[in-house]
């Protein structure tokens, strides 16, 4: 079985409410939800949440809500993993055979379907354990500067000062947006 897992914790400090506040006309989660359901990559689409209107929003837009995440993966100090283990551990106990395990962030509005399938697709690969979403760095990363104890600022990788930023190696980060996992 292929599944996705949305964690969407409730009482985000920063932002409250983050994953159900409106993003062009929609609650932030629904793209994550919609995207999932429209890859054809999945046999399920889970929502793992502590907060009962999260779970509301998240069924109307097609997700299931199976169990309400546990007060102890539902704090600040939960991890992704705590999330996705205990999810997965639910899914096991239920009866569920898992082949692969996405994890989409409920606050990913532009992940898109097509990009869920080629990460399907990669890590479906012999050797391929995982599979992310990425993007380029917007500037060559080795010219990034760290302010220093004294307030000034030095370089990183100062043996690249002198390097064109063309001729520097093209960096990538994570997208933020899913991970593919067996």
């Amino acid at each position: 079985m292929r599944v996705a897992i949305i964690p969407a914790r409730g009482g985000s400090q920063r932002i409250p409410r983050k994953n159900i506040k409106p993003f062009f006309g929609q609650p932030m989660i629904a793209y994550s939800i919609k995207a999932a359901r429209e890859s054809g990559c999945f046999d399920r689409v889970i929502v793992s949440t502590d907060d009962l209107e999260i779970a509301d929003v998240a069924k109307q837009y097609g997700a299931e809500m199976p169990f309400i995440r546990p007060a102890g993966i539902s704090d600040d100090h939960a991890t992704t993993m705590d999330v996705i283990q205990h999810a997965a551990s639910w899914l096991a106990e239920s009866g569920g055979k898992l082949s692969y395990i996405c994890c989409i962030y409920a606050t990913a509005p532009f992940v898109r379907a097509d990009k869920l399938a080629e990460g399907l697709e990669s890590v479906t690969q012999p050797g391929v354990d995982y599979a992310f979403s990425a993007t380029t760095f917007p500037f060559p990363i080795q010219r990034a500067l760290k302010v220093t104890e004294t307030g000034t600022v030095s370089m990183f990788m100062p043996e690249h000062q002198n390097i064109r930023s063309q001729d520097l190696e093209e960096a990538i980060h994570d997208a933020g947006q899913f991970y593919w996992g067996t």
